[in-house]
């Protein structure tokens, strides 16, 4: 059978032909595309005439095409369709991809043509999207050690390697770890509290595993946080907690805390050879924040009167414990508990008051309809492409113009192949270089699948913020396909998904996309101005575990020495530096910290969601004061961010749209922290 990544695919959009893909495609593909990209790179460096944009710059971006079809497809379905067999491809593949794009970083005479058009930029009759594509070309070689001497070359591009392929391993021993964790409760034993919903998934869970008259809760954050809310048994609610926090770092196969210290220790070492003096120096000084003491400042500024907020949340609630006759102290696993019925006692409202509104399709329609009354976009589901598996659906997305922009692909539901999380990715991504090529964008989350599919109210925030992301992608307008759609400072790349949030819980919108399931009446007034009142309630605890996880991504990238602790007592000690409440735990302990040790892309990075949420929330303030649906705000949002991409300058591109720097108060407004109170 001849391999369909040698061919041009005839396919509706041109979309992978996913049926005719067979995993030993793959590193049949990958060699090939090596081979292929050092023909190319060959013909760079043995070129006669001096080098210039066209002939080096231009001539390396338009290399490996083979490379990154096959890699994107690859990397796609090891995240949302693995198996034993992907995997094994995964993990052997890690190395040599690592391998050959250290080769071409460190490739000097290649370096060398790069550093002449670099520096011959001031006289340089260019662009400004071309000035930046020299000027990030010439920062990749650097940071990837060009510059370096041969020996510390070969040193940054063996820890590379080995790099490459721990983290592969992280992310395979979660995806069991998650798999082999169930919590299994026989239809005889006490599921007092729980709601018919979630035991309707549960139940699900427990079928496609086989086990009948049982519910299954596993690990997932969707399955363990209606068991937290609601279960009224408190020895359950232990189990399942206790099970979260151990993930990937129980005594088993899976156990991921030996390649956590292995892997703070390479990245340090790694960062000193390319002179700096840690990790999260090496990573700042490729993003906005550029350095750890900026971070430290904005984590400061939030960490404070977040403290004085948790802490009243806590007594709170073992005020309550106390006066419903229980005699016990405040444990993790009793927060979200209590919480509930303090919710509903506050604002009487509770998750099942509200999840009958947020049916999935519904939900995704309102997305969907946000996009249409900002930028003029309609989604048509279009039944004639092909998928990766029977879950994924296809939308071919148009413009206002009738013009179409790119095909739409949404994978909701989570399944055992599947990692956890949500994400969005892409198949093909935007560019105009050679010819206009239409970016194929794909969101994933891992929603339970029951029928009918009812959302929290998170899960409603998770799709909303994916499809931003989503929408980043789509509406990217560039000409170079690495500067496309997502392709932005790490720091960056989260404003466009966490603006799109706030539209989720807008009035106006929920009135037209939330509707009774049962019923089809729509959302009543009474029941919104409960969510709005509600939506800074509980901000303390959000925010205290959302930040003490940054933090501890930071004591990890931050070690300028080997740690000798061990992965419990260096996240013991991180904690007790930030003198964080016994009562809530960081959102990611380092086991299944999957954002900064299954790659380098997060790691002392997992602050750019709280970065970019003062971004968001500054943003957001312009269709405040205008109107959320203004056509010019939403016009300057979409010409100088969405189409922007990564061609100039993030906090330029932010500029321009807001007209001026952001600030942090909107941030702490939005999330009830200018006040003290626990209200």
């Amino acid at each position: 059978m001849s391999n369909p990544f040698f061919e041009d695919w005839n396919t509706p959009y041109g979309i992978p032909p996913f049926d005719r893909i067979q995993n030993e495609h793959y590193l049949e593909a990958f060699e090939r595309g090596f081979a292929e990209q050092n023909v190319e790179i060959d013909r760079i460096t043995q070129n006669q005439a001096p080098a210039n944009f066209t002939n080096t710059i231009e001539a390396l971006e338009r290399s490996g095409a083979l490379l990154a079809k096959t890699g994107m497809v690859f990397s796609n379905l090891s995240s949302s369709d693995t198996n034993d067999s992907l995997q094994a491809i995964e993990l052997a593949l890690a190395p040599k991809y690592a391998a050959h794009e250290g080769r071409l970083l460190n490739n000097q005479a290649l370096f060398e043509r790069v550093k002449q058009v670099y520096s011959s930029l001031p006289e340089a009759d260019l662009d400004a999207d071309q000035v930046k594509l020299c000027e990030d070309a010439y920062t990749r070689f650097v940071r990837a050690g060009a510059a370096l001497e041969e020996q510390a070359r070969d040193q940054v591009m063996a820890l590379d390697e080995t790099l490459a392929e721990l983290q592969t391993q992280f992310s395979q021993n979660l995806l069991k770890d998650t798999n082999e964790f169930e919590l299994v409760i026989d239809a005889t034993e006490d599921i007092a509290g729980l709601s018919q919903t979630t035991l309707q998934a549960a139940k699900a869970e427990a079928q496609q595993r086989g086990k009948t008259n049982s519910y299954v809760f596993t690990v997932s954050r969707s399955s363990i946080t209606p068991l937290l809310q609601f279960a009224d048994s408190r020895e359950l609610r232990e189990k399942m907690y206790r099970a979260y926090i151990r993930n990937g770092a129980n005594d088993n196969a899976n156990n991921n805390q030996p390649l956590v210290s292995q892997i703070a220790t390479l990245r340090l070492q790694r960062a000193q050879l390319l002179g700096y003096s840690s990790h999260a120096h090496y990573m700042l000084d490729d993003r906005m924040a550029k350095n750890p003491a900026n971070v430290s400042e904005l984590l400061g500024q939030i960490w404070q009167p977040t403290q004085k907020k948790v802490a009243q949340e806590a007594q709170d609630l073992q005020t309550m414990i106390q006066e419903r006759g229980d005699n016990f102290e405040l444990a993790p696993w009793d927060w979200w508990y209590y919480t509930e019925k303090l919710r509903s006692e506050r604002y009487a409202l509770d998750e099942d008051q509200i999840k009958p509104y947020f049916k999935l399709e519904n939900v995704r329609d309102g997305a969907f309809d946000v996009a249409h009354r900002l930028f003029g976009l309609t989604f048509e589901l279009v039944n004639d492409v092909p998928v990766y598996h029977p879950d994924v659906l296809s939308y071919q997305v148009k413009d206002a113009d009738g013009s179409l922009i790119g095909l739409f692909l949404v994978d909701y539901f989570m399944r055992p192949t599947k990692q956890g999380g949500a994400w969005m990715s892409e198949f093909r991504a935007q560019s105009n270089l050679d010819a206009s090529v239409r970016p194929i964008v794909v969101n994933c989350c891992n929603f339970p699948k029951s029928t009918p599919c009812l959302l929290t109210m998170d899960e409603v925030r998770i799709l909303f913020h994916e499809f931003g992301h989503g929408l980043h992608g789509l509406l990217s307008q560039v000409r170079y396909e690495s500067q496309s759609g997502t392709n932005v400072k790490q720091d960056f790349v989260e404003l466009p998904s966490q603006i799109m949030e706030h539209w989720a819980t807008e009035p106006s919108v929920l009135r037209n996309y939330a509707r009774h399931v049962d019923t089809g009446e729509t959302i009543p007034d009474v029941l919104i101005d409960k969510l709005l009142a509600a939506d800074t309630f509980n901000q303390g605890f959000a925010t205290t575990e959302y930040l003490a996880a940054s933090y501890l991504d930071m004591a990890w990238s931050g070690l300028e020495a080997p740690t000798m602790l061990g992965v419990d007592e260096f996240e013991a000690k991180a904690m007790a530096a930030i003198n964080l409440i016994d009562v809530v735990g960081p959102r990611y302990n380092s086991g299944y910290f999957q954002h900064i040790f299954a790659e380098d892309n997060y790691s002392a990075g997992y602050y750019a969601y709280i970065w970019a949420e003062v971004l968001d929330a500054d943003g957001f303030e312009a269709f405040k004061e205008n109107g959320i649906f203004d056509p010019a705000t939403a016009l300057s949002f979409r010409q100088n961010v969405l189409e922007r991409g990564g061609t100039a300058e993030a906090m330029g591109l932010y500029q321009a749209f807001r007209g001026r720097a952001p600030a942090v108060e909107p941030l702490l407004r939005k999330r009830g922290l200018l006040t003290t109170s626990s209200t």
